[in-house]
């Protein structure tokens, strides 16, 4: 799985539910949320 930095737990954590997104520049990004607090994570994968 895909893991990010959760602002709210202050360290990398699993993304759950993660989605594939594009955003408006045309690069890759996951969004999902923290598997331990459910705040909203967002990694940006590349292009």
């Amino acid at each position: 799985m895909a893991d990010g930095y959760c602002v709210k737990c202050k360290a990398k954590k699993e993304i759950k539910d993660a989605a594939e997104i594009t955003m408006k520049n045309g690069r890759k990004a996951l969004k999902g949320t923290c598997s331990t607090c459910g705040t909203g994570v967002f990694k940006i994968t590349g292009n």
